[in-house]
């Protein structure tokens, strides 16, 4: 799938990711391949991104997430990597 993970000043993540675990705003989850389509708000936390070359994590200050057609989009109202 792909995941872009994009801030109000600047674009952090974009690629492909086999599995994502956000920070939901009512608990932990995860997004895998194939997903069924979702919109969530995040809280404060960290997004663990599985890569085709391994793990990238970043951490998110809230925000919202949308998933559609093994399409990821995070619009984040910050992130430190």
């Amino acid at each position: 799938m792909t995941l872009d993970i994009i801030t109000p000043d600047r674009k952090v993540f974009s690629g492909e990711a086999s599995a994502v675990t956000f920070p939901g705003s009512e608990g932990q989850f995860q997004v895998l391949n194939n997903h069924a389509a979702l919109v969530s708000t995040l809280d404060r936390g960290p997004i663990v991104v599985q890569t085709p070359s391994g793990q990238e994590t970043f951490t998110v200050d809230g925000g919202v997430v949308e998933v559609l057609q093994n399409k990821v989009l995070v619009l984040a109202e910050s992130i430190t990597a």
